[in-house]
This record gives C-alpha cells, structure tokens and sequence, in this order.
C-alpha cells in the first residue's frame, strides 16, 4: 500500500460505487423525467474498460500515471455520453431527448479532482499553467463544435436558443467585469484612504461588511424601489438606463458586493508593507505618492490581486441571480428552466457560468504567482 496514492484509492472507491449508478437518462420530452440506463446498458465495452484504466492508473503516487489516468477518464467519459446519446435516439420518438445522469457527473468530478491532485504535486509554473488552460478551453471548444455531443438535450436546448444564448452571455460579462471594474475605481482610492486614515477605516469596513451580509435577492430586491425612485425622479436616468427592473439593480447591487474584498484587500495589502522597507524608501527621500507606486503597491500586488479574483469568482456566480430581475446574463436560462421543470435549461445557463468561473480563477491565480516577488535564494 506504500505505493498507492490514499485521494487514488479514494476516487477508486467511489468510481467503482458510481458504474452502479445510471449514467445517462431517455425522456420522452424536454420536461417528463427520463428512464435511467447504467454504463453496462450502453455496452460500449472498450470505453468502460478505459475507465477502469483511468482509475487505476489514478493510484499511483506519481503525478504523471495520475495526470494520464484523469486524461483517459474524461476522454472515455466522453465517448460513452456520444455513443450513448445516439444509441438511445436510435429507436425512440421524435422529441426524445437524453441526458447525462448521476453517473456521468460523478465520474466527471473524479477525473476532474484526480487531474487536479497530479497538477498540484507536478507545481506546473504560471507560463505551463496557462498554457494548459488555453489547451483545455481549445479541446472543450472543439469537442462542442465537433458536433460529438449534438444529440443530448442540453446541446438541442443550445441549438434552438444560439443567439440569446450568445447574448446571454454577452450581458453575464457585462455584470460580472463592467461592477468589477467600476468596484476597483472605487475600492481602490478608499482602500489607500483607510490605510492611511485610521478613522476612516474604522468606519468604512463595519459598513461594507453589514452591505456583505445583506442577501443577494434581499440586495436586489433593495435596489428596485431604490433605482425607481432615481429613474422617475432624476432628469435623464431613464434615458441613461436606470429602471427599477433589469440591468441597472443588477449591476449597482454587484458593484456594493465587490467593495468589500477590494477594500479589504488593498488595506491588508499596504499593511503587508515591512516597516523597514517603508523607512528606507522614506529615507531616500521619496515622496508619499512615489512610496506608494513604487514600492507599497509593487510588494501589496498579490494580496490586490487575491482581492479582486475573489469579486470576479463572486461576481460570475452572483449574476446569475440578476435573471430573475430581468438583468440577463445566463441565470435567464436557470429561471426559465426551474419555471418549466427543464433540467437541461437549467444546464444551459449553470455549466456556462462554473465554467467562467473556473477559468476566471485560473486566469487570476496566474496573475497573482507573477506578480509575486521572487525571494533572493531563488535567484
């Protein structure tokens, strides 16, 4: 047992548990519940058999055996969901539709945990772990538009819905970055007031915590008569946008959200500062502005950059919810799923959104490793 990886036998455990489990359904519509059918109903034998692969080379202590199982794993997972889709269409209605069931996510999440466990003992470095995301996001983007998935019913809601989903997306940008962004121009001055103004932190922080605490639908609800009473009172705000519904709450309430992580952020980052490094640079006879761009900032950078990767994380997820106020984005899709019981509706507008976040989290863990200082033994 020396040899074998303790998460490996974990993950080896609950694989074998879910080829148990039924791995994809047939429903006669969009809507009814499906008939669950096991991996060993679909008989694609040598994809299963490159499963059990992929979860034995998953024991090995070594990252390498590790990352090649995960690889193999998600490859067969998807040959099994495409020849699965098919087969089951082959002989039902006209508006059958099949999805995948518990079994296909479940395993999905092994390999997907077991690819990450390999990567985090290989340490890739942020150069490799760039380029494993954009060879990741390339090999997803040519799986869906190779057409191998085309017969699931999440893949017909895409067809039929292509452009709103296009816009959908569009807006869900919108929200997320355009409120981080305004947030940032915001919470960053604040954040080098409260760092240097005691008082000021004081009373800054406890309020933007309460604002943190507040629920996102009670926020959103907030909002509506808030941003009525601006557009029916204010000259011009109703032609500029602002309506008590739609993208405007949406926005303003993610934008309240992001000040905290922001400010938070950029005060512990100035506070990280080692007191000698500031007494040098103040003895070298640098001003308060030139301390702070050229040596505060430069050496708080990381802890910035962790503040604004947890709004972008935050903000991705908590604009889904702008769909029920009608501000778009993918959470449209979600409500319009949960208001007709269409599970693969539902689908559309959350895979894109975990998906987004993943890769926002990524992108700025990245960004972060850069920009933190190398230590001089590293050198």
């Amino acid at each position: 047992m020396r040899g074998v990886s303790p998460p490996g036998l974990l993950f080896l455990i609950l694989g074998a548990a879910l080829l148990a489990a039924p791995f994809m359904t047939l429903a006669a519509n969009r809507i009814v519940a499906g008939q669950p059918f096991t991996i060993w109903a679909l008989a694609l034998w040598p994809a299963t058999a490159g499963l059990a692969v992929g979860l034995l080379l998953g024991l090995s202590r070594n990252a390498w055996p590790r990352l090649a199982g995960g690889l193999v794993g998600l490859g067969c997972l998807l040959w099994l969901l495409s020849f699965g889709a098919g087969a089951l269409l082959a002989d039902a209605r006209q508006y059958a539709r099949t999805s995948p069931a518990l079994g296909f996510w479940g395993m999905l999440a092994i390999f997907a945990l077991l690819i990450a466990d390999a990567l985090t003992q290989l340490r890739p470095g942020p150069a490799l772990r760039g380029a494993l995301l954009a060879a990741a996001v390339a090999g997803l983007a040519g799986v869906l538009w190779s057409g191998w998935l085309a017969d699931l019913s999440i893949a017909q809601e895409y067809a039929s819905r292509a452009r709103p989903f296009w816009t959908a997306c569009l807006r869900h940008l919108q929200l997320a970055l355009g409120s981080l962004a305004v947030a940032v121009i915001i919470a960053f001055p604040l954040g080098i007031l409260c760092h240097r103004q005691p008082g000021l932190r004081r009373l800054t922080l406890p309020l933007l915590s309460f604002l943190q605490t507040i629920p996102s639908l009670a926020m959103f609800g907030i909002m509506i008569p808030v941003l009525s009473w601006v557009a029916m009172t204010v000259p011009g705000a109703r032609e500029a946008g602002i309506a008590g519904i739609g993208f405007a709450p949406a926005f303003v309430a993610l934008v309240l959200y992001s000040l905290l992580p922001v400010v938070g952020n950029t005060v512990a980052a100035l506070d990280a500062v080692p007191p000698a490094t500031a007494e040098a640079a103040r003895g070298m006879g640098l001003s308060n502005a030139q301390r702070l761009w050229q040596v505060e900032l430069p050496l708080g950078l990381p802890v910035l950059l962790a503040g604004v990767r947890i709004v972008m994380v935050q903000n991705i997820g908590l604009a889904v919810i702008a769909g029920l106020i009608g501000g778009g984005g993918f959470g449209s899709f979600v409500f319009q799923g949960l208001n007709q019981t269409a599970t693969d509706l539902i689908l559309l507008g959350a895979l894109p959104t975990v998906a987004m976040a993943l890769i926002a989290a990524i992108v700025m863990d990245i960004l972060v490793d850069i920009a933190r200082p190398i230590p001089e033994s590293a050198r």
